[in-house]
């Protein structure tokens, strides 16, 4: 599961799904301007085929596709926001990486 998440990008598209709901192609890329197309388009198709995103294709011309999250998606941004908040009591109680890392090393 790291493996998939742990990618560039990835954790973010999966925040925008969860707090701005389904998103077409477009919309990922005004929300991240920085990423490429080609990118965009990998990690998206990674997180389908984990079983994380959903990809619907309306029978239109062109042709509309809309991305959301899934049940197991949904689940894994709880489990993100669990971190979040952790990461936020440990950021306030002074804690960084880098001196941990120091110390361990």
């Amino acid at each position: 599961m790291f493996s998939v998440v742990g990618g560039q990008w990835t954790t973010y598209l999966i925040w925008i799904l969860a707090t701005d709901g389904p998103q077409r192609f477009g919309a990922f890329q005004r929300h991240l301007p920085r990423i490429s197309t080609k990118v965009l388009t990998e990690r998206l198709r990674m997180l389908e085929r984990a079983g994380l995103v959903d990809r619907h294709q309306a029978a239109t011309i062109p042709p509309q596709v809309t991305y959301s999250l899934t049940p197991r998606g949904q689940e894994l941004h709880g489990a993100m926001n669990i971190l979040g908040q952790i990461a936020q009591k440990w950021e306030a109680e002074g804690w960084r990486p880098e001196a941990a890392v120091l110390r361990t090393g």
